[in-house]
């Protein structure tokens, strides 16, 4: 095993680099680039505040426009498919989609058994119809047609997705409009399917670019069957060479031998997403940043010690609190329903948030709320109650 060549401090602040939290970039290019090196970028539907998508982008590119990534989509430069989650991936990296959608086809059940006379019917309709999306597949009482069930053709739409014969061509306010994958596709692509050993090495090398290091089970994250694979050719690559490990808190960390220069560290505050790449994994989160997030979407309401929807706080290398907002978009207003500072954080008594934090904090709430389409963000409550503080 290899020394560790970083101090701790110093995987964190690779960790955050490679995430493009350290150095923001501006542009659509910008954009497909930051796609590309983070791996992909988490699809959710929640919209009390902008999408995960987006925010995860308008994270990471200082003048991020939503309709970029439609631009991206219609360009085919990235795509929609599954990553540990529904995810925008990159083209680029499509062949290695092809692994998961040839285990579909040759049996592996996803969410529901497949209905093949339905997907049967679903797939004669969009082949002669073009471009549908699931309410397109309603109840209908023509003669010369199937009585539609939505339910079961919106299965039978995600299982031809799930399975390849199907993409997503754009969407529709926010539901997927579905083609054939052949009219879909951009010429010339790699479209071999990759052996195990392949996307396994994909994983790997996506994850050490994304993140500068990673564990056997941070590379394997929600990847059913395959950490042993994983762990086998980490071993592999690091007795050719081509790793190195090191050990840090009982787990063993791999990284690739030539890493990159370190960027300086950011003085900016981001506010990052339940689903940012960076926070999704929450036991590493904990490990490097000693930060014990949980999204509260899913907690009873009277359980909740944050509140429903709570962005991270991202300052310099630190996690340093978290905040629950709504986006109240009729009025216009950001609402930051309740602010927590993490405890220990170092909160003068007199003054409240050093100078540079209450400024950077307040630009980055200002920005959070522009992104939003608000002219303003309101405050409502604070732990500790620092409202004075950053508002004054």
């Amino acid at each position: 095993m290899s020394s560790m060549p970083l101090s701790p401090e110093q995987w964190v602040q690779l960790n955050l680099q490679q995430q493009g939290l350290h150095q923001q970039r501006r542009g659509k290019a910008a954009t497909l680039a930051t796609i590309e090196q983070l791996g992909y970028v988490q699809i959710d539907s929640i919209n009390v505040v902008e999408r995960a998508h987006h925010h995860v982008l308008q994270s990471r590119i200082a003048n991020y426009q939503p309709q970029w990534l439609d631009e991206l989509m219609a360009e085919r430069k990235i795509f929609e498919y599954w990553s540990h989650a529904a995810a925008y991936l990159p083209m680029q990296d499509f062949r290695f989609s092809l692994f998961r959608k040839q285990q579909l086809q040759q049996g592996k059940k996803h969410w529901f058994a497949p209905d093949h006379q339905m997907m049967q019917l679903v797939r004669q309709r969009i082949t002669a119809e073009g471009p549908l999306k699931a309410s397109d597949f309603t109840a209908t009482a023509q003669k010369n047609g199937p009585w539609w069930d939505w339910q079961p053709a919106k299965q039978a739409l995600e299982q031809l997705f799930m399975q390849g014969e199907l993409m997503v061509l754009r969407r529709e306010k926010f539901q997927k409009v579905f083609d054939l994958t052949e009219r879909v596709l951009p010429a010339g692509l790699d479209l071999r399917v990759p052996s195990c050993e392949e996307f396994v090495a994909y994983l790997i090398d996506r994850y050490l670019q994304s993140h500068g290091c990673g564990s056997s089970t941070q590379i394997s994250y929600l990847r059913a069957g395959l950490k042993p694979e994983v762990q086998q050719q980490l071993l592999e690559r690091q007795a050719g060479g081509e790793l190195g490990s090191f050990m840090l808190q009982g787990q063993r960390y791999f990284y690739p031998q030539n890493l990159p220069e370190l960027a300086p560290v950011s003085r900016k505050v981001s506010l990052l997403n339940p689903f940012d790449n960076l926070v999704i994994q929450r036991q590493r989160l904990q490990h490097w940043f000693d930060f014990d997030y949980q999204i509260e979407v899913y907690v009873p309401a009277e359980k909740r010690k944050i509140g429903y929807y709570s962005l991270p706080i991202l300052y310099r290398q630190q996690l340093i609190g978290q905040m629950d907002v709504k986006a109240v978009r009729a009025e216009k207003v950001l609402l930051v329903q309740h602010l927590v500072f993490n405890e220990g954080l170092m909160l003068n008594k007199t003054t409240g948030l050093s100078d540079g934090l209450r400024q950077a904090l307040r630009q980055a709430l200002a920005d959070y709320a522009a992104f939003n389409g608000c002219e303003q963000w309101q405050l409502v409550r604070a732990t500790p109650a620092v409202v004075n503080w950053l508002q004054s």
